[in-house]
């Protein structure tokens, strides 16, 4: 019997309707995976590590424990060209730049402090006379608000976005290290000095939350009275660093101990926990309080938190002894095991799937003249009082006038432009005047006048780049200078510091590890510290910073 003409295409047609059925089955379950992954990130970690630069990260690796730095380096994405782009590169400027995504030609902050063009009274980054440190004492110039920051940050906008429900809490070492990543709306703490508290301002509150009060009662502070900081790793670690002979006094050697001349815990020792891995071990406690207190990473709104931590103490053993040092090697290897429990405490808390952590640094580091010179660098230190008595003598010969450059703001000059009115004097013969002798002298590159920076008159070069991002022409003074390669401003015979616009103090780590959004690996793509806020905009889902110049890192996000 003859199969029915119609058959065939029944069969075909059943066939066809499985199929379709089993498709939809798999795009039905795979728009519910889809759905099931978080789209916006719990907790957004943001982590500064003062004054590191980014080849120390590399230069250490082999020695880094599984879950810190090569948690970063092999879970994350990392940028080797990365840079704080602009040309003074120091704490304030650079703690700034990361979550407005700003230069310093519209954020306002120029400098950790700089001299006020107007009643020319030295001016800090963070000052603000009308608040505050709770519990704690309060000098004029103390750290207590963002006044000065002209731009919103990204918790700025995060929490604008969320109607107030997202937290934004930020903690550090210094005041400017928390109150610039914590901008107009979140709430900072930072370290105490006379105390070893970590206390906000009556800017953010009027008194501490109860978690806080609870974490200050065991005075944790304490603790490490008495202890002493050796060498972690054996010695032959250590076999490629300089000689300690080179960058330190024989009293500044390992190992150091923590304590004072009082024989109890008081200012000088809590002072002295800054340089060394106490203060660091400090920070990250306090941030998994505020973890905690706050809930953060557990909103009840359903909305994300930022928690900003800024690890101070590298700055401090830097300027001490220099990033070619054992002493630097060591904390750096410390503050990798630190790091690691953090992430560790992290996962179980809020979970890294729920989390995008960031990792990048205000500034880097030269090394010390005393080093540089070992291995036949031109290196020295500029006496910035010396330059300033020497331009007003040179001014006078060619103008007749006394003082007509009138402060130093490093690194820029301040003219009396009133008293060139009053003389008669050009402004501009005046500014090129001083320029030009500027240049002439021991260790100075370049220098910019006002009448350049103001019409964007500068040669086409990085260098000159970056210093016109660093100019703010309301806040700033009016000539700028840069010194040579691995000259800065400074004094004494150890030690060293940072401020130029060189790789060694622009080349930064740049970190961003969440894997649910983030692709691992090593990017040879050029970025900027400035694009970490944008960036973190697209993953949170709100407007950028109001001042926002950087990139969204696109090449890393899944």
């Amino acid at each position: 019997m003859k199969n029915h003409p119609t058959t065939g295409i029944q069969s075909l047609n059943r066939l066809f309707l499985i199929s379709s059925l089993v498709a939809s089955t798999v795009l039905a379950t795979t728009a519910a995976v889809a759905i099931e992954k978080p789209s916006k990130p719990k907790l957004v970690v943001v982590l500064v590590v003062d004054g590191l630069p980014q080849e120390q990260v590399m230069r250490y690796r082999d020695q880094y424990t599984q879950g810190g730095f090569r948690r970063l380096l092999e879970q994350g994405a990392w940028f080797s060209d990365a840079h704080q782009a602009h040309g003074v590169t120091v704490t304030a400027v650079g703690h700034a730049a990361v979550l407005t995504g700003a230069y310093p030609y519209q954020h306002g902050i120029i400098a950790n402090e700089w001299v006020d063009t107007r009643s020319r009274e030295s001016m800090y980054c963070t000052q603000d006379g009308n608040y505050q440190y709770i519990g704690d004492e309060t000098k004029p110039d103390d750290g207590t608000a963002p006044t000065n920051l002209r731009v919103s940050t990204l918790g700025d906008e995060l929490r604008y976005g969320t109607g107030n429900r997202a937290k934004v809490i930020t903690v550090s070492g210094k005041d400017r290290g928390a109150i610039l990543l914590a901008g107009k709306t979140g709430t900072a703490y930072m370290y105490m000095k006379k105390s070893g508290a970590f206390a906000s301002s009556s800017y953010y509150m009027q008194s501490h939350p109860t978690w806080v009060q609870q974490y200050q009662a065991s005075r944790p502070q304490d603790r490490f009275y008495g202890q002493e900081w050796k060498p972690l790793l054996a010695d032959s670690a250590y076999a490629n660093d300089a000689d300690d002979a080179i960058v330190s006094d024989a009293k500044d050697r390992f190992p150091f101990k923590y304590d004072s001349k009082s024989g109890k815990p008081d200012a000088e020792y809590y002072g002295k926990l800054l340089t060394g891995p106490y203060v660091d071990e400090m920070t990250l406690d306090f941030a998994r309080a505020a973890v905690e207190g706050e809930n953060l990473g557990r909103n009840p709104a359903g909305v994300p938190d930022v928690l900003g931590v800024s690890l101070s103490s590298h700055d401090y053993v830097n300027h001490a002894f220099g990033p070619e040092s054992r002493m630097s090697h060591d904390h750096l290897q410390r503050l990798d095991r630190l790091l690691a429990n953090f992430f560790t405490y992290l996962d179980k808390r809020v979970g890294l799937e729920n989390t995008v952590v960031v990792l990048t640094a205000d500034h880097g580091f030269p090394n010390t003249p005393e080093f540089s010179k070992s291995i036949k660098r031109d290196a020295q230190r500029i006496n910035a009082k010396d330059l300033m008595s020497a331009l007003n003598q040179h001014l006078t010969e060619r103008f007749g006038t006394d003082k007509l450059a009138v402060k130093w703001s490093g690194p820029v000059v301040l003219l009396d432009y009133q008293l060139i009115a009053q003389k008669n004097l050009k402004r501009e013969e005046v500014e090129t005047a001083a320029a030009r002798f500027l240049v002439s002298y021991p260790g100075i590159a370049d220098a910019y006048t006002r009448t350049q920076l103001e019409q964007g008159a500068l040669p086409a070069n990085r260098i000159a780049k970056l210093m016109q991002r660093g100019w703010n022409r309301q806040v700033s003074g009016d000539i700028m200078v840069v010194t040579k390669p691995y000259w800065y401003f400074g004094s004494g015979n150890h030690g060293t510091s940072h401020g130029s616009p060189y790789s060694y103090d622009t080349n930064v780590p740049l970190m961003i590890m969440g894997k649910n959004w983030v692709k691992p690996g090593a990017y040879a793509d050029y970025a900027e510290v400035v694009d970490i806020a944008p960036t973190l905009a697209h993953l949170l889902r709100v407007r950028p910073p109001s001042g926002s110049e950087g990139r969204i890192l696109k090449e890393t996000l899944n």
